[in-house]
């Protein structure tokens, strides 16, 4: 079986001077590698299929074969790295934690260990009748998260 770590060496080592990463890899079993890469504006089909050349280049199918897949992550799927946080800053997500509360709100900063999202929801005024919107900026340490994911503008 095609170890994974040869995998990331190559990636990393194509990826070289670029602002390209890593997202997933998976290699199920009878060698079928899946690849998620991403950028920090967009992924073209010309990328994936620039990544899978160059990886099917540096394997030997006559040792061990192997199916190849390159894709970036799709739009509705949970965050996986650091990259894909700082990409998404300034956009709407969603957050679920590992306890189950949902937030739902712009993305305002990301860094090696914590992200802040910027809440707005209607609550009762403490005072007088009716709601009122309420602002907060809320900060999640990354080991708190379930999953995070990109709220598609429609």
């Amino acid at each position: 079986m095609i170890k994974k770590q040869t995998i990331i060496d190559l990636i990393e080592a194509h990826f070289v001077g670029s602002d390209k990463f890593i997202v997933d890899i998976k290699i199920r079993t009878g060698n079928i590698i899946e690849i998620f890469i991403d950028a920090p504006n967009h992924i073209l089909i010309a990328d994936c299929v620039e990544l899978s050349r160059y990886i099917e280049s540096n394997l030997d199918r006559e040792k061990e074969d192997f199916e190849l897949q390159v894709s970036s992550p799709g739009a509705t799927e949970s965050f996986k790295v650091l990259a894909q946080y700082k990409k998404y800053v300034g956009t709407k997500v969603k957050v679920v934690t590992k306890e189950g509360s949902k937030h739902e709100g712009i993305l305002k900063s990301a860094n090696d260990s914590a992200f802040v999202l910027e809440e707005t929801r209607r609550e009762k005024k403490t005072i007088g009748k009716g709601n009122q919107t309420v602002i907060e900026d809320i900060t999640f340490n990354y080991n708190q998260i379930k999953e995070t994911k990109s709220v598609l503008p429609f």
